[in-house]
């Protein structure tokens, strides 16, 4: 029976009753795509990813990977198994632009069957699909380049984004990697790169490394960086594989988790020339990469909310048919008999919290697809723009962080069979544990948020958005029976309002002179990010619970009800503590001697 669990009815649920994608299927760029195909879609990849992503599951963990002496590594034929059976389905062409020979298709539906392949098998799905690297490339390659990048997608090549170095770490303006112009429209890059996601296996012909690299005189810090083409193999001008290229993986990372996801270091010139291109003809290589890592911090959200997903419905299972321990009304009558441990309290309440964190988790990520689409219906209102950027930290970050902290709970719903490898949970753990560290850690998404998406853009769309969830807030007719709940929903939102309020305070402190007020800043980023994306997700399951609430004789509804009032109820105290805590900041910590610590 496969590990993976998914909850397709939910997905649909996102998409069709409270996103209604629908509306605007088959207008503009979706002209060809109607609600059937969509569905059709979800169900063929959910069987995908269940039947097929999740065999190997097992295999990419326990059977160890090895880098050859001629730095080639070689996967578990499992996993190559999932690689093939998605190619030979054109899955990779999905949501790429039809002049790119791709199926457009919504991100929102695009995102639902991503949730479905990384939560089987995140590490197959990783090898199986390159589709956002080929789809920068011809967003931003010369002509010759977006024939390059068409040729990727044809030929199933990987792709991986290469950015980090070992004494660089987050500080990617401090690279070293240098690239020489030939002079002849190639480059020669040299320099060592680390934790490079895929940068070496046998799932493809040939991986296309887009790399950051400082060209010979550029300035430093980002703004010196462009972005290359540096592939495994030479192309000739047929499309057929040429020479060997001088970037080889030198080492093979042992890690937690994911250990079926080659993590690499690459080195760059050492034994023969690593021949780059530049990508687009231009030194914008900070933009253009950026293209890449957010769509991977899209990703990682992503990832993390599915696992989560899947963990808590694996435990849910669990409770229903484990039997241990009487009823609490009949705790003190030896000879009462034991119940599903669903019955207890605790493991009750446990339950209810993962499902609403699950269900919160893919409504925000849902809702951040559903604003892409929208950037997409309407390219002249930046506003949606704005908003999408200002959601992607809150996708990245506290998914994240939100889906290792529950998984745990999770693993305590099996008591110890869980700590054990006879259930999927504890590889949950290991491999979700890298999603809070992935693309940026939650620290720096958390700064991204208050200093580029709040403060640089003046709260523009922080506003419009406050005002929406503002105006469902009134929203309420006469004996609204969520009333309770929009007040509750009005009340963190002021909390989180005057949470940032003292924020930029201590910001516009450091600007009159007082640098050090700039600390209190640093000391509160992680808990906004915390608390705005609470009162989003709030907002977001009241919505839900406003479609089910006159539904609910159906448990499926019922369900969507009662986990939305149970994610306010724990959830408002702590936006509540965290507005306190911000008023009250001192500072104080960061007087403290480091020999304090």
């Amino acid at each position: 029976m496969s590990h993976y669990k998914s909850n397709l009815r939910d997905v649909e649920f996102n998409l069709f009753e409270v996103n209604r994608i629908q509306d605007y299927l088959g207008t503009g760029v979706w002209v060809d795509l109607d609600e059937e195909t969509a569905r059709d879609i979800l169900v063929e990849i959910e069987r995908l990813a269940r039947e097929v992503f999740a065999a190997s599951y097992v295999d990419q963990d326990r059977i160890p990977l090895k880098l050859e002496e001629d730095g080639e590594v070689h996967l578990p034929e499992s996993v190559l198994a999932g690689v093939r059976a998605f190619q030979e389905g054109g899955w990779g062409r999905l949501g790429l632009p039809i002049e790119m020979g791709g199926m457009p298709v919504p991100p929102s539906l695009g995102w639902a069957t991503q949730e479905f392949q990384l939560a089987a098998n995140t590490t197959t799905s990783w090898y199986s699909d390159a589709g956002l690297f080929a789809r920068v490339l011809f967003e931003e390659g010369t002509e010759e380049q977006k024939e390059f990048a068409k040729l990727s997608v044809e030929k199933n090549w990987a792709g991986t984004m290469v950015l980090t170095e070992p004494d660089a770490g987050s500080d990617v303006g401090a690279g070293s990697t240098k690239a020489t112009d030939q002079d002849d429209g190639t480059w020669h890059l040299e320099g060592v790169k680390r934790f490079i996601t895929g940068g070496e296996h046998d799932a493809a012909d040939n991986i296309i490394h887009l790399v950051l690299a400082r060209p010979e005189g550029a300035i430093a810090g980002t703004k010196g960086l462009s972005l290359f083409i540096v592939p495994k193999y030479l192309v000739n001008e047929d499309g057929s594989l040429g020479e060997r290229n001088g970037v080889f993986a030198t080492n093979l990372e042992k890690k937690m988790g994911l250990k079926g996801s080659t993590t690499c270091e690459l080195t760059f010139g050492a034994d023969r020339p690593a021949v780059g291109y530049l990508v687009g003809d231009v030194h914008d290589g900070i933009r253009q990469m950026f293209l890449v890592v957010e769509g991977a911090r899209m990703m990682i959200g992503t990832k993390s909310m599915g696992t989560l997903s899947s963990g808590y419905l694996n435990a849910l299972e669990y409770a229903k048919e484990r039997r241990q321990g009487a009823d609490l009304t009949e705790a003190t009558d030896k000879t009462a008999p034991k119940v599903p441990i669903i019955n207890h309290p605790n493991v009750r309440r446990s339950l209810m919290t993962q499902k609403a964190y699950a269900e919160g988790l893919r409504a925000l990520v849902m809702y951040t697809a559903w604003v892409q689409d929208q950037v997409i219906l309407h390219p002249g209102d930046d506003k949606w723009e704005r908003r999408s950027d200002l959601l992607l930290p809150l996708v990245k970050g506290y998914s994240s962080e939100k889906a290792y902290e529950q998984l745990a709970q999770s693993l305590q719903v099996f008591g110890g069979s869980g700590y054990t490898q006879d259930y999927p949970i504890e590889q949950y753990l290991r491999d979700t544990k890298i999603d809070t560290i992935y693309e940026g850690t939650t620290g720096i998404q958390a700064l991204d948020l208050f200093f580029r998406k709040i403060a640089r853009d003046q709260g523009s769309a922080l506003a419009s958005l406050a005002s929406e969830m503002t105006e469902f807030v009134k929203g309420g007719v006469d004996d609204d029976p969520l009333a309770t709940e929009r007040e509750r929903l009005g009340v963190m939102l002021d909390d989180v309002q005057t949470h940032i309020g003292k924020m930029v305070e201590h910001l516009m402190g450091s600007f009159a002179g007082d640098s050090e007020e700039i600390y209190k800043v640093g000391l509160l980023t992680n808990a906004l990010l915390e608390s705005l994306a609470e009162v989003i997700i709030a907002w977001r399951l009241l919505v839900h619970a406003e479609i089910a609430i006159g539904k609910t004789e159906d448990p499926f509804y019922k369900g969507k009800v009662e986990s939305a009032r149970w994610f306010l109820r724990i959830t408002a105290p702590q936006v509540a503590v965290r507005r306190a805590s911000a008023e009250t900041e001192d500072g104080g910590l960061m007087e403290l001697p480091v020999e304090a610590f």
